[in-house]
């Protein structure tokens, strides 16, 4: 740990550094499952989800749900 200290690491460096590398590896192990790696983490997904935004690691853009088109049958269903 000197070592750290000596190069002028701060301590939130150093943190950064480690969650970086538990989360890559973690998602190595889950083959990119991100709810597998959490739980192996022991963080919720949307932590995961949100400590991937925070470094730009790949692959960390939000997945949406798809637009349900059954609300816009039931719409057009309606007005007829």
């Amino acid at each position: 740990m000197d070592h750290l200290i000596a190069g002028g690491f701060f301590l939130q460096e150093a943190v950064e550094i480690l969650e970086k590398t538990l989360i890559s590896r973690a998602l190595e192990r889950s083959e990119g499952n991100r709810s597998a790696a959490s739980k192996a983490l022991g963080i919720h997904r949307n932590t995961l989800q949100k400590k991937m935004l925070e470094f730009k690691m790949d692959g960390a853009q939000p997945k949406r749900k798809p637009v349900r088109r059954v609300k816009a049958a039931r719409s057009r269903a309606a007005a007829s």
